[in-house]
C-alpha cells in the first residue's frame, strides 16, 4: 500500500513538473515581438529676426498653437522703408546715365562743335593767305623777323584748334565708349542689388512661423532693442514626432527600415500609437542613462527613430519616455 502511494506521488510530481517546463517554454517562447524603451523627440527652432532693431510686435502668447506662415513678430520697419527709398533713387539715377550713354550726345552738341570747327576753319584760312602774304614780304626784307614769326605762330595755333575741333566733332558724332556704357551697365547692376538687399532687409523686419506648432516661450518684449540672430521665441514644431529608442545587437538583425512599431505611453496604455522607423544607427554607443531597459545600461545599444505619422489629442510630449514593441511582419 506504501510503495502504492509512493508511486503515485512521484507520478504527480513528474506531472507538475512537466506541466511547469512546458508553461515556462510556451512563456519564454519567442514571437518576434521585439520591446523597446525610448522617449519622444520633437523638435524646437529659436525664432530671430536677421537684422536688429525695436521689437514692436509680439503677436502670441506661450502655449498658442500657430499655423505655417503666421505672422509671429515684428520690429520697427522706418529705416529699413528709408533704405528701400534710398536704394531706389539710386537705382533710377544710375538707369538714366545709362540712357543717356546709350543713346549719344544730344543734337544740339553736335551741331554747337560743328560750328565751332566751322569757324576756326575760317579763322585758319586768313591765317593761312595773311601767312602766304607775310612770307613774300619777309623775302623781300619788308618786314622784320619777329613779325614773320608772330604770323607763323598764329597760324600753327589755328591749324592745332582746328585739330582739336575736328577730334570733338567726331567723338560727339561717335556717341560714348562702349567701356563707358559698360561701366554705367554695371552700375545699374550694383544700384539693383542695393535695391533688392535693402527689400530683403524690410522683409526681414517680420517674423512668420516656418511651420505648424506650438509657442513654447516669449524671450523678448516689445520695446526691447534687438540684435540680428537673438531669439525672440521659441516654437515646438508640429512635425515630425518622432521616438528615439536603442536596439542591442541581438535585436538589431530582426530590425529594418520601414518596419512598423506600436507606441505605448503611461496616461493611454490602451491606445497604442503606430510609427514607422526611419533611422537605424551604423555604429554603437552606451545606453543613455535617461533611457531605461531591462538589460543592463553599458551594454552597447543601437539607435533608432520612429516616425510618427499622427499625434491624436497631442498626446505624445517632448521628452516623454514611451515604451515601444516592434512585431515583424509575417513571412
Amino acid at each position: 500500500m506504501k510503495k502504492k502511494t509512493v508511486a503515485i506521488l512521484v507520478l504527480l510530481v513528474a506531472i507538475c513538473g512537466a506541466a511547469y517546463w512546458f508553461w515556462q517554454k510556451e512563456k519564454n517562447k519567442d514571437d518576434g515581438t521585439i520591446k523597446l524603451f525610448g522617449n519622444v523627440e520633437i523638435r524646437e527652432v529659436l525664432l530671430s529676426f536677421r537684422i536688429g532693431g525695436r521689437l514692436d510686435t509680439l503677436r502670441f502668447e506661450e502655449g498658442v498653437r500657430v499655423a505655417s506662415g503666421d505672422m509671429l513678430a515684428g520690429i520697427d520697419n522706418t529705416p529699413y522703408a528709408i533704405g528701400v527709398k534710398e536704394a531706389n533713387a539710386a537705382l533710377l539715377a544710375a538707369q538714366a546715365n545709362l540712357e543717356k550713354l546709350r543713346h549719344g550726345y544730344q543734337d544740339e552738341d553736335i551741331r554747337a562743335a560743328q560750328a565751332e570747327r566751322d569757324q576756326v576753319a575760317v579763322s585758319l584760312r586768313n591765317a593761312e593767305t595773311n601767312y602766304q602774304r607775310f612770307r613774300e614780304l619777309y623775302d623781300q626784307n619788308v618786314v622784320a623777323q619777329k613779325e614773320f614769326d608772330d604770323v607763323a605762330s598764329a597760324r600753327d595755333q589755328l591749324r592745332a584748334q582746328l585739330a582739336a575741333a575736328e577730334s570733338q566733332l567726331h567723338r560727339l558724332r561717335g556717341g560714348y565708349r562702349p567701356e563707358d556704357i559698360k561701366a554705367a551697365e554695371a552700375q545699374v547692376d550694383v544700384a539693383q542689388s542695393q535695391l533688392d538687399a535693402a527689400y530683403t532687409s524690410l522683409n526681414d523686419t517680420e517674423i512668420y512661423a516656418p511651420d505648424d506648432g506650438t509657442i513654447l516661450t516669449r524671450i523678448a518684449e516689445p520695446g526691447s532693442v534687438v540684435g540680428a540672430g537673438q531669439p525672440v521665441y521659441s516654437m515646438m514644431l508640429a512635425r515630425p514626432i518622432q521616438v528615439r529608442a536603442y536596439v542591442t545587437e541581438p535585436q538589431l538583425g530582426h530590425v529594418r527600415l520601414g518596419m512598423k512599431g506600436l507606441v505605448y505611453i503611461d496616461s493611454h496604455p490602451d491606445e497604442p500609437i503606430e510609427g514607422t522607423i526611419n533611422f537605424i544607427a551604423t555604429s554603437a554607443e552606451f545606453t543613455p542613462k535617461q533611457v531605461q531597459t531591462e538589460d543592463m545600461r553599458s551594454d552597447l545599444v543601437y539607435r533608432i527613430r520612429l516616425l510618427i505619422p499622427d499625434n491624436p489629442q497631442d498626446r505624445l510630449k517632448n521628452g516623454m519616455p514611451v515604451t515601444v514593441v516592434l512585431v515583424p511582419e509575417e513571412e
